[in-house]
């Protein structure tokens, strides 16, 4: 493998559209929020969801036809886009190597960051946590009370692709786009119970910002997941989407979290 990828390693690479995930284990919670508060977090052209609120997640995934698992966390709003109900990607921290950061973040716009992640499987109950720069920002626990038969049908993630100026001016070099990109969750298990959320305050990942919070129902679920292939919605105003898009960068110009 070299600096220049031959027709070959490129035609493997491009082979590989639709993303394998055999062995997934997951917890989360599903919450509700004031609409005002939602409102401003979804960028144009997303509407607000008819209920606003959205899901926090902690995952374990196993081997992957990219390569070897990996954890991963996610915040995600309700919202929809031209009356097709989805949910917009708010954030992404995950435990893995720059391949999977790519993958999520160039190819579909996933604001992925680097973060350590720890999670527990019990049979009574599943814990998880997420951790950056030194602060531990989410913990979150669920106890396994009962089961479901299946999953509500799930509409696709909202997601925006763009790149900031070389100059250093405001804006970006090249077009804003809206993108969709959808999960198929195929259960093997699903649990649900009562759920246990902590939010910590971080200057770098804030979390917090979204209390207060209704939880609702929380969840354990095991599962094979299929990443398909996304598509390029609309380009959208760069100008009203530059204060959201770095939520995906550190933005603390060298200050404590």
């Amino acid at each position: 493998m070299g600096f220049v990828k031959t027709a070959e390693e490129l035609a493997a690479y491009y082979e590989l559209r639709v993303r394998q995930f055999p062995d997934v284990k997951m917890l989360g919670v599903m919450f509700g929020i004031d609409a005002d508060r939602s409102r401003r977090l979804l960028p144009a052209p997303l509407d607000q969801a008819a209920m606003p609120g959205g899901m926090i997640f902690i995952a374990e995934y196993g081997e992957t036809n990219l390569g070897p698992g990996y954890r991963e966390a996610a915040l995600f709003l309700r919202c929809s886009y031209q009356g097709v109900a989805g949910n917009y990607c708010l954030a992404m921290p995950i435990d893995s190597s720059a391949s999977r950061l790519h993958n999520g973040r160039d190819i579909y716009g996933f604001p992925k960051k680097a973060a350590r992640i720890g999670v527990t499987w019990e049979a009574g109950r599943a814990h998880g946590w997420v951790e950056r720069e030194g602060v531990r920002f989410i913990e979150l626990s669920v106890a396994r009370e009962s089961s479901l038969p299946a999953l509500p049908p799930a509409g696709p993630s909202y997601l925006f692709k763009a790149m900031p100026r070389a100059d250093l001016e405001p804006g970006f070099d090249g077009p804003v786009l809206l993108v969709s990109q959808q999960t198929v969750v195929e259960p093997r298990k699903i649990d649900i119970g009562q759920p246990k959320l902590e939010l910590c305050a971080s200057r770098l990942d804030p979390w917090k910002e979204l209390e207060p919070m209704q939880l609702m129902m929380g969840f354990v679920l095991e599962s094979s997941n299929r990443m398909l292939p996304g598509k390029v919605l609309a380009e959208v105003d760069g100008a009203a989407y530059l204060p959201h898009y770095f939520r995906m960068t550190d933005f603390d110009f060298g200050k404590d979290a």
